[in-house]
């Protein structure tokens, strides 16, 4: 019974961990929830469980040897029995990557030749040969979690993006275990260009080995882990950026250590600048830089241009929504950042005062109840910037993201509550002076505007190099709000068609419907219990929507505070323009039936608009 014995602790560990799912991955793209996952509870073993099970094996191992045997026994069946669910999921996934980044030969050739009309030298051959070097050394960097050898081909906001990622993961104690990565097919899918830059999408096909380890287990240990797991087959598209004057060089380019305007040897470093020419490597000024990963799932090519776009560079030429979007993808994992641990502080540099002020207050009432709020399997969708204004002297940059992120509240340096990964949309609203112009260190946009210095996490919100005073907005894009979508369109005049063209569709696609769903949720819940007749109500609605009832069932289950959207105000606009979006979607068949309506007299009477539900029915 010796072995037994020692296996015991491992079996337990191993129940531990399958209640969370791996980020698996660079950047746990993939767990961006598009609607085809589904959640982990379906597997997951409660920590007060797994207590019991502990304290069954160390003081009655007759019992509890065998009881959690039988458990583990018991989960790798059910795995092996819902195998065709997963495996279905992610082959939808791989056919909708097809279809979506699917390019004709002519169109390639036009691209090709486009670039070379402006560099000569450009080699597709070359290009892609490079970016599979770079995908193989992030992954070995992201394994090792370690990203300062790969940061000189990343923009600044990869860059935060994937560091971020990185101690969320350490944060609940996990980090990814991934093996023997493999590159079988690249493919240059679409070229954008204009006067400031050439934007070149890459479609990778590849396949790796994919676990998730404790944070505690050594590179070795995580290796073995991952190997035990089939390869994992899937598609990435990598969005390159590089200012139209650069030119190829092959001999003297990042990716062979040396720096891209003057060609001396580069190491690396924080500041990602060349000690001999000055030049900020990672800028796109000189050499193509990583600005964005997106699953080939989700990828979609954008043709709109943002409203008030125009205006806004005639007093501004070098304005770009490449470098705006990146600045705004900065500023929204910096805001992750911050409320995992805890600490307003962290965008001191890049936010309003008043910003920061609101999120210090709510952190330390969370703080206060000794809380905190995790963010679990956090990925990033698309970012899109939706519009331009200006009022009282000030610029204003409307952007939206899609994400997705199992958010709970908990206790502090505890283990996270279960909850479901929610899809996520939010406008982050970024102002700045007006008159400011867009600096030169282009996709390096966390430096000071004044002397290029990289920015630091030291709390203060003055450049700590030349003492410019970097929250006021006055040269740089800095965060002043950040809502949900429904509040955005709240705000005055705003424009409901993104320049993806898909928001303002007849049908809201999956993942916005899952949106819905978990907002009717979090009302039904903020009135206290949630009765049997509104359970009905949702799981009628998630069937007719396409939502595993599972996954809103442990929604509604969640205990307190552990579910933490944020409820709607009763009677507010944003409170119509989220019932308006649900009546839409209940019209989707040109009517609305009568269990549709009993669901729509629920959800208004939480809303606080029961008494104008008619209204919204016209």
């Amino acid at each position: 019974m010796r072995w037994i014995r020692r296996l015991s602790p491992a079996v337990v560990s191993f129940l531990a961990l399958s209640a969370t799912q791996a980020l698996a991955r660079v950047g746990g793209g993939e767990n961006f929830d598009s609607g085809n996952s589904s959640s982990d509870s379906d597997v997951a073993i409660d920590g007060f469980i797994v207590d019991i099970l502990w304290w069954l094996i160390v003081k009655e191992p007759q019992v509890g040897i065998p009881l959690t045997i039988t458990i583990f026994i018991a989960v790798v069946v059910w795995n092996k029995l819902n195998d065709g669910d997963v495996s279905t999921r992610k082959a939808i996934d791989r056919a909708e990557a097809k279809q979506r980044t699917q390019v004709s030969p002519a169109a390639l050739d036009g691209w090709v030749n486009a670039l070379k009309a402006r560099d000569p030298k450009f080699d597709p051959g070359y290009f892609l040969e490079r970016t599979r070097r770079e995908f193989l050394e992030l992954q070995e960097a992201w394994f090792r979690r370690d990203l300062e050898p790969v940061r000189r081909y990343l923009s600044d906001a990869t860059f935060q993006r994937l560091t971020t990622q990185l101690r969320l993961m350490n944060l609940v104690g996990v980090r990814d275990a991934v093996a023997d990565p493999e590159v079988f097919d690249l493919q240059i899918i679409r070229l954008e260009q204009n006067e400031a830059f050439d934007t070149v999408h890459v479609r990778i096909s590849a396949r790796i080995h994919d676990d998730e380890a404790p944070a505690t287990a050594s590179d070795s240990e995580a290796r073995v882990l991952a190997r035990r797991k089939w390869p994992e087959r899937f598609t990435e598209v990598w969005t390159f950026v590089r200012k139209p004057g650069a030119q190829t060089k092959p001999d003297s380019d990042v990716s062979q250590g040396k720096c891209p305007s003057c060609g001396a040897p580069f190491a690396g470093g924080a500041a990602n600048t060349c000690e001999f020419c000055g030049a900020i490597v990672n800028s796109g000024t000189y050499d193509w830089v990583l600005a964005e990963i997106t699953q080939g799932s989700q990828y979609q090519s954008r043709s709109k241009e943002p409203k008030g776009f125009a205006q806004q560079r005639k007093s501004d030429p070098g304005l770009t929504t490449q470098v705006l979007e990146d600045r705004a993808s900065l500023l929204f994992w910096k805001w992750v950042e911050a409320q995992s641990m805890g600490d307003a502080a962290r965008l001191a540099k890049v936010a309003s005062p008043s910003f920061i002020d609101k999120l210090k207050a709510g952190l330390d009432q969370l703080g206060e109840q000794g809380k905190q709020k995790y963010f679990i399997e956090c990925a990033a969708g698309a970012v899109d910037t939706q519009q331009f204004s200006q009022t009282d002297g000030r610029n204003v940059a409307a952007v939206e993201i899609r994400w997705s992120a199992r958010i709970a509240v908990g206790a502090k340096n505890g283990r996270p509550p279960s909850v479901p990964s929610q899809p996520q949309r939010h406008v982050l609203l970024l102002e700045r002076r007006s008159g400011a112009q867009t600096g030169a260190s282009g996709m390096s946009t966390s430096r000071c505007p004044s002397c290029a210095a990289p920015l630091s996490d030291n709390g203060q919100p003055t450049c700590e190099f030349c003492g410019t005073v970097l929250s006021a907005g006055e040269a740089d894009w800095v965060l002043r709000d950040f809502g949900s979508w429904e509040w955005w369109r709240t705000q005055g005049e705003t424009s409901v068609v993104s320049r993806a063209g898909s928001i303002a569709q007849d049908v809201p696609g999956r993942e916005e419907r899952e949106r819905l769903i978990y907002l009717m949720v979090t009302m039904a819940k903020a009135d206290g219990e949630v009765d049997k007749k509104e359970r009905c109500l949702l799981q009628m609605a998630s069937g007719r929507w396409g939502i595993p009832w599972e996954n809103v069932e442990l929604a509604l289950n969640a205990a307190g505070d552990a579910l933490a959207s944020n409820p709607v105000a009763k009677g507010s606009a944003e409170a119509e323009s989220f019932l308006r979006d649900v009546v839409q979607l209940m019209l989707a068949d040109g009517k609305v039936d009568a269990k549709e309506k009993k669901l729509l007299k629920m959800l208004a009477a939480h809303l606080g608009l029961l008494g104008r539900l008619s209204e919204f029915l016209k």
